[in-house]
């Protein structure tokens, strides 16, 4: 037996098998510079697949006779924009909505920071109450409203008990204007007081705690520490919830839906409007009538009119801090 030869050739050695220099910090260029943009390419097609196309979707379908029980959808231009801005429920459901909007978000602000300046304080059981202040905001917006719904009751709910047994008479709650949005209000200020009032908590701990020794030894009291001390040094938090609690305001649709009863004084906000908001006005034509069309020109006003009020609310606040 003769032994075999081998006839394969020997590996190259690995500086041999690497790719030239150049390559290589071509390479490390794409690398450092396009793995940012690989990281963060899952957000953006997400958002322009379910945000950015709905919305110029949506802005297309506004200018279209658009009813989903047509086959044909004839372009109208601003024909449906026209329409909306001489309708009177239009101009009645803004009007509303800035009004639960005023209801809801004045005490519901001040309520927060009040709560998130006693939690701040030395008190006993914080996590416990820290937990209570939550437990509002995690419970179901359905649940929240079919509880207010019967503690509003015309005829046996809790309030009107109460004010009949204070010898004051009752309020049918749902019919009347104001009443219906109080509701409505108190609704709001419930479920979101303790939201905003953690945020303003974690705001105040970041606060230096020598500033407050040092107005403690001045002799000042704790509301003047609070307006002195606390409020302008958690200014931008409170910016921050004014524009963030006017945009939810301005699209609040489920109180009203569900204290209406859910049925069709829900979608109309009442048998004579006295409720409706904009994003029931809106369900109302879109969900209702099919009028896509239209409910597609009521949600780009209701956008601009959201982008409107959240510029004005931002240079009021600043107005008032750079006088201040």
């Amino acid at each position: 037996m003769t032994a075999q030869v081998s006839t394969a050739r020997p590996a190259p050695p690995l500086a041999a098998r690497r790719p030239p220099r150049r390559t290589r910090a071509w390479l490390h260029r794409l690398d450092l510079k396009g793995s940012p943009y690989l990281y963060i390419a899952p957000f953006f097609v997400l958002f322009g697949a379910f945000g950015l196309f709905p919305l110029v979707y949506t802005a297309w379908v506004s200018m279209h006779d658009w009813n989903l029980l047509s086959d044909d959808h004839p372009f109208v231009g601003l024909r449906n924009y026209t329409e909306l801005f001489v309708d009177p429920y239009f101009w009645n459901a803004l009007g509303n909505t800035a009004s639960i909007l005023v209801l809801s978000t004045v005490p519901q602000l001040v309520m927060a920071l009040g709560l998130a300046a006693l939690l701040n304080s030395r008190l006993r059981g914080q996590t416990f109450f820290r937990l209570g202040l939550l437990l509002p905001n995690v419970t179901s917006v359905v649940a929240v409203a079919v509880i207010f719904s019967q503690l509003f009751g015309r005829d046996f709910g809790l309030i009107n008990w109460i004010l009949r047994t204070l010898h004051l008479g009752t309020v049918d709650w749902q019919s009347g204007t104001a009443s219906s949005q109080i509701a409505i209000a108190v609704m709001i200020v419930w479920r979101w007081t303790g939201y905003n009032a953690l945020i303003y908590l974690a705001a105040m701990q970041a606060v230096p705690t020598e500033l407050y020794e040092s107005a403690t030894l001045d002799g000042a009291s704790p509301l003047q520490q609070l307006r002195k001390i606390t409020i302008p040094s958690i200014r931008p938090t409170i910016i921050f919830t004014v524009l963030v609690s006017t945009i939810y305001g301005m699209q609040v649709f489920a109180e009203p839906q569900l204290f209406g009863g859910g049925g069709p004084d829900g979608v109309t906000g009442g048998k004579d409007r006295q409720f409706q908001t904009l994003t029931l006005y809106l369900y109302e034509h879109g969900f209702n009538r099919f009028e896509f069309g239209y409910a597609s020109a009521i949600a780009w006003v209701m956008f601009a009119v959201i982008v409107i009020a959240a510029a004005v609310n931002y240079l009021v606040i600043r107005r008032i801090r750079s006088a201040s």
